[in-house]
């Protein structure tokens, strides 16, 4: 994940059809916010561009007012990116809209695997936009709608105003069943703090990241084991083990548990206990790309291993076999 020197952060916007992507995104465009921002809308997308604002316009590539820039993906998103970056325009940030039909899947795996893109930008973080009243019935009848939950670090409860409290609860706990990791927020009419969607810091670890601090994995002394699902083929498993674990045995068992043991890991992220370190070690991993970090020291607290796993239709006790297997 650390490939080289990346300078343009680059936040990807998913969510399924209707969810309110379009609306965030014309927000984007118009509002004064004080940040250059370059918005790639994807090819299926409904943003209109209001001519009042536009004050430069130079192959379908659009200069805002407020400083903005939009363009489009026509056909190549890998060259439709590139060009952008070679245009020679000025900008601080990128937000790339995913169609309403896709998974993040393939442009993360861009982003973090494949050589193609200017090595001026980096994958900031992924933020989807749901669908409130509407979001059980997607998870149930399109996985993908899944896995653009399982792939954010940052998710937008949208058109609350449009249900009632009860349902708002329910759609909160089937999507934090998916993904417990990340940062909820609710809204209406796709209102969010331009903060909220920038500088996520999705994929950099840090060395003092507390991500377990907050998530739904429970603190409890000893070894545990817990599975969140539903009706969707995405669910998440949290594991907390004793034990010294090693790193590139973790590594290894993930970049081989689809073919060994046909799990389809989408994420993984967590607080590994390596023996002769006196820190936490502190891992992510998404698709075949891992990492680790340093983290703080472990002091007098309990060192387990604390992990959550997202996938599709994922066993818990073949994880936690697979996981155990690495532990020394």
């Amino acid at each position: 994940m650390n490939s080289g020197k990346k300078e343009i952060p680059v936040t990807l916007l998913t969510g399924f059809l209707g969810a309110g992507k379009t609306t965030l995104l014309n927000r984007i465009l118009k509002e004064n916010h004080g940040k250059r921002i370059a918005v790639i809308e994807n090819e299926f997308g409904d943003v209109n561009i209001d001519r009042n604002l536009v004050i430069g316009e130079e192959e379908d590539i659009f200069e805002m007012s407020n400083g903005c820039i939009c363009c489009s993906v026509k056909g190549d998103f890998l060259k439709t990116l590139n060009n952008l970056i070679g245009s020679g325009k000025s900008f601080d940030h990128i937000i790339i809209e995913s169609s309403g039909l896709a998974s993040a899947g393939p442009i993360v795996q861009a982003f973090l695997i494949e050589d193609e893109l200017d090595h001026a930008l980096q994958l900031d973080g992924i933020v989807a936009m749901i669908d409130s009243p509407n979001i059980a019935h997607q998870l149930e009848e399109f996985e993908v709608a899944g896995e653009q939950v399982a792939f954010a670090h940052r998710i937008l409860l949208n058109k609350i105003d449009l249900t009632d409290a009860e349902t708002i609860q329910s759609a909160r706990k089937l999507l934090q069943e998916i993904n417990p990791d990340a940062v909820y927020h609710e809204t209406r009419d796709a209102v969010a703090d331009i903060d909220f969607i920038l500088n996520i810091g999705g994929f950099r670890l840090k060395s003092d990241d507390r991500w377990n601090e907050s998530s739904s994995i429970p603190h409890q002394h000893g070894e545990e084991a817990h599975s969140h699902s539903h009706d969707a083929d995405i669910n998440s498993v949290s594991l907390q083990l004793t034990g010294f674990l090693k790193p590139s045995k973790l590594n290894e068992w993930l970049q081989l548990a689809l073919i060994n043991d046909g799990l389809q890991i989408i994420r993984a992220k967590g607080i590994l206990n390596v023996e002769g370190q006196d820190k936490r070690v502190i891992f992510q991993s998404v698709y075949m790309a891992f990492d680790e970090l340093e983290g703080r020291p472990w002091e007098d607290e309990e060192r387990l291993n604390h992990m959550v796993f997202i996938g599709k239709n994922l066993d818990k006790q073949i994880i936690e076999a697979g996981v155990r297997g690495c532990i020394e």
